[in-house]
């Protein structure tokens, strides 16, 4: 009797873990799953990119509706480029690429050797610069912006004015505690052998990290490129913090001024929308395989 009863439930076992192929326990190969699935994908996609559509469809239109959700210009015209144009859009613009190019490169060379050394060299007080990186990414930039403005003003040890220059806004973002973070993540799962092996060959310690490190780090490079330009794109704050004239906005800054002047209409406004979502993308469009390598790898070494 014993043996009777486990098969069926052997058998009601295996008819309930099979269910459980997908993570939503649908069942590959029935038309109800695809249905469901086109279905779940188009709500999606509908969420995450109906707004971008909008924005372009109304930049390229002569009269956009605000209150309709538009996806095609039912009249096609540039006269919102023109217009944002003589409101001075390309020249926030090209600060804002002039910005985020510099300061995403510094960023970069710091997050680099800022973790290969927390990565690969042990030191005393290692634990309490970590516990640091960890509490400035926990700080709001409305809690620094003061002191902030107050150290550009007066730059320690040297009294240099740096408020109304371009450095005022590239020096605090070239150094990103999130992306310090990531580079050692990933250096620190590198092989001690590989190292050990280059330094029996005679290789120094910046060859090892330019030849050996940095290569087997792409992945982590593209995380990094990815979140601290949109980061370094998306500064509000901090550039209105740093300029002394509004010419020197960035445009996150200069999509504001537009929006409060009444002289502008809803088009205008998303033409510099988009012009200033187009950068973004397309830096994420060239470098998702990279996010996409970064995450996966992370998942699979976590």
């Amino acid at each position: 009797m014993s043996t009777a009863s486990a098969r069926p439930r052997q058998k009601r076992a295996q008819v309930d873990s099979s269910s459980f192929d997908t993570a939503l326990g649908w069942q590959p190969g029935k038309k109800t799953t695809a249905l469901l699935r086109a279905a779940i994908c188009a709500i999606i996609l509908f969420v995450f990119a109906g707004p971008i559509f909008t924005i372009i469809a109304g930049a390229f239109d002569l009269n956009p509706d605000p209150t309709r959700l538009t996806l095609i210009p039912r009249n096609p015209s540039l006269e919102n480029f023109a217009v944002a144009s003589q409101r001075g859009i390309w020249g926030f613009f090209w600060n804002s690429l002039l910005i985020a190019g510099i300061g995403l490169l510094l960023q970069i060379v710091v997050a680099v050797t800022a973790g290969y050394a927390l990565a690969r060299h042990k030191f005393r007080g290692q634990a309490i610069v970590l516990g640091i990186f960890l509490a400035t990414m926990m700080l709001p930039e409305e809690v620094v912006a003061v002191p902030l403005a107050v150290v550009l003003g007066d730059l320690p040890l040297t009294g240099i004015n740096l408020r109304g220059t371009i450095f005022a806004v590239i020096l605090p973002v070239a150094a990103s505690a999130f992306s310090i973070l990531v580079m050692a993540a990933f250096m620190r799962d590198i092989p001690d052998e590989i190292v050990e092996a280059a330094t029996i060959d005679g290789a120094s310690e910046m060859r090892i990290l330019i030849e050996i490190i940095l290569p087997m780090c792409r992945p982590a490079l593209g995380v990094v490129a990815i979140f601290g330009f949109i980061g370094i794109w998306d500064q509000y704050l901090l550039p209105i913090i740093a300029a002394n004239r509004t010419s020197d906005y960035m445009i996150t800054v200069a999509l504001a001024s537009l929006r409060a002047d009444v002289q502008v209409g809803t088009g205008v406004l998303l033409a510099g929308a988009f012009l200033a979502l187009l950068p973004s993308l397309i830096v994420y469009l060239l470098l998702q395989n990279s996010l996409v390598r970064g995450i996966t790898s992370g998942a699979i070494k976590g």
